[in-house]
């Protein structure tokens, strides 16, 4: 059983779930702490559960997917579903399982979550598509996990709010400028199976060009949001650490040099990430 779980736990690598839930932790407190919500341990629970539940459909429906391009990549041959570690079958009922399971977690959650629960599958399943047909793949992968703040924001107060779209908006800028880094290593396979994506595009120059943009327009979002929100000098740190994080990511990778790719990826959007939510779910929690 331990083996299994492991196995499928790699398959939707369970360890980036560090790069949205921190922002979906942030916009919960924000509908508690801003919105006029009340906090209560169930809906907190289901949140959770829904982060899980549609990360592991959308990573899931990814390796399903692309099983026959990863195949031929060196970089990707290893992944469990190319290798035969886990079958596509087994792979597909796992897909199911989360998605019906995601659905059901909002149903109880409020009525709102429940009927933009198709609206959110259909977002991050449909990511996996978008390379065949537009290199603004990322910018899709962004908008996927940009759901997170406002959907958890919805759970509490069931309703928009301009503050945890701002959110949405900072996850969506910062996820598609490091998943554009990150794809750089695999521009010439995408080249040579005429895959989309904006390294293949603008080329490695080009590329981490549009990836500076998105990261200035994240950093400008966080500033926005410190102002906008009221938010005290808790807020502020972490913003800092945060903004200090996005340049680093650019500092490491250059265009002749893609060895510390996998730092930036991991390490530096996890502090990013982590820091960041502790400060401003700190400064609401303390200073509000």
């Amino acid at each position: 059983m331990y083996t299994t779980i492991n196995k499928y736990l790699s398959l939707v690598k369970f360890a980036h779930t560090i790069f949205a839930m921190p922002f979906a932790l942030i916009g919960y407190c924000m509908a508690v702490t801003i919105g006029g919500g009340a906090f209560n341990w169930l809906t907190f629970g289901l949140v959770i559960l829904c982060m899980v539940f549609a990360r592991s459909a959308a990573m899931a429906f990814n390796r399903w997917l692309d099983v026959d391009i990863d195949k031929l990549n060196p970089r990707t041959a290893k992944r469990e579903i190319p290798a035969g570690i886990i079958s596509k079958k087994n792979a597909m009922a796992f897909i199911i399982a989360n998605c019906v399971l995601f659905v059901a977690t909002t149903w109880f959650i409020n009525p709102i979550c429940f009927f933009l629960s198709p609206v959110a599958l259909l977002v991050v399943l449909g990511y996996s598509y978008t390379k065949r047909f537009t290199a603004l793949c990322h910018m899709v992968l962004g908008v996927g996990l940009s759901l997170a703040p406002i959907g958890a924001y919805l759970a509490v107060t069931g309703q928009f709010a301009l503050l945890p779209v701002l959110v949405s908006c900072l996850v969506l800028c910062w996820v598609s400028g490091f998943d554009i880094i990150y794809s750089l290593q695999d521009e010439d396979f995408d080249k040579s199976q005429h895959l989309n994506s904006i390294p293949a595009w603008l080329g490695l120059r080009g590329a981490l060009h549009f990836s500076e943009v998105l990261h200035v327009i994240a950093a400008g979002l966080v500033i926005t949001i410190g102002i906008y929100g009221h938010f005290h000098w808790l807020y502020w740190i972490g913003a800092a650490v945060f903004m200090i994080m996005l340049v680093s990511q650019h500092m490491l990778v250059k265009p002749h040099d893609l060895s510390r790719i996998n730092i930036m990826f991991m390490t530096t959007n996890g502090i990013a990430s982590v820091v960041f939510a502790v400060f401003a779910i700190a400064d609401m929690l303390v200073l509000a």
